[in-house]
């Protein structure tokens, strides 16, 4: 009996030992866990202090209205039928967005704004400018209120370079893409088409495609480009521009072509009287094309 309740007691004491040593490995392994969570939220929480996607979650009405100067004329960035753009600088952390204002005047505005939402929310690609958030509510004036904001492209569209407005102090060749930028902006856009025809929940038609609703980042060689323009229709419906639309995004997309390296509108005068940019050039083919060739790209080419 002596022996037995020894064994019994030595027993006890090393199963006691061992529950010890597991408590305590378990609580310092929790404790490790938390302190590794609390560590990379807090990283998490610095880095994005400064991220435009994180703050405009948050954003209201009144915080755009100090954001864009009280959508100030000298933060307009373009009007049109369907609304207006303005640059805002979010107060918290300085970054620069665009704010696209409908116009709800409209018929069939508010619809169109959230069939937009609810085909934005969905498209990922690195070619085409990301929405950041929507706002729906009311103004100070008791109104309707809606707006999409979206990622600042600081270069401007491709409008802005193609056909620059010259300054009394800006050469002009202060703006201007060579032949290689022009095809690597070309590219671009052919990705982003490729990628809202076949690899969205469901097709996408952008109905609108044209060097104004064309958007250059930072890099200006990678472009970004379903775009904030206000002249921008609705990435669905069957609408367009004259001169680009018919018979859909293809066609748009090789009138855009002619024009980047032609230099040469679709709308430009001499195309009124029934002659067209497409015609144009494809009379000067093959023998003639450096006739109609943007002679901005022959001089690069000489030289």
């Amino acid at each position: 009996m002596l022996r037995c309740n020894l064994k019994t007691s030595s027993s006890n004491s090393l199963r006691l030992k061992v529950a010890i040593i597991v408590v305590t490995l378990g609580v310092t392994l929790a404790f490790t866990c938390l302190l590794i969570l609390w560590f990379r939220k807090k990283k998490e929480k610095q880095a994005t202090t400064t991220s435009v996607e994180n703050l405009v979650l948050q954003l209201s009405y009144q915080s755009i209205v100090r954001a864009t100067g009280g959508f100030s004329m000298q933060n307009l960035d373009g009007s049109g039928s369907c609304g207006s753009v303005c640059k805002g600088v979010l107060e918290a952390s300085g970054a620069v967005i665009a704010v696209k204002v409908l116009n709800l005047l409209n018929r069939g505005a508010s619809r169109s704004f959230l069939a937009e939402c609810e085909a934005l929310k969905n498209i990922r690609h690195r070619n085409l400018v990301k929405v950041l958030t929507a706002i729906s509510g009311v103004n100070y004036q008791g109104n309707d209120f809606k707006a999409l904001i979206y990622e600042f492209m600081e270069n401007g569209s491709l409008e802005g370079w193609l056909h620059p407005l010259i300054g009394m102090n800006e050469p002009e060749t202060a703006r201007n893409l060579n032949f290689f930028q022009r095809v690597s902006v070309a590219i671009d856009v052919a990705h982003a088409l490729e990628y809202l025809h076949h690899h969205c929940e469901e097709p996408i038609i952008h109905c609108d495609l044209k060097p104004s609703n064309i958007l250059l980042d930072d890099k200006i060689l990678a472009t970004d480009r379903l775009n904030y323009s206000a002249n921008k229709s609705s990435s669905l419906g069957l609408r367009g521009t004259i001169g680009y639309a018919p018979p859909g995004d293809a066609y748009s997309y090789g009138i855009l072509l002619l024009e980047m390296f032609t230099g040469k509108r679709p709308t430009d005068e001499r195309f009124r009287e029934g002659l067209s940019l497409r015609n144009f050039v494809k009379a000067a083919l093959p023998e003639r094309i450096i006739d109609v060739t943007n002679p901005i790209l022959v001089e690069e080419r000489v030289t």
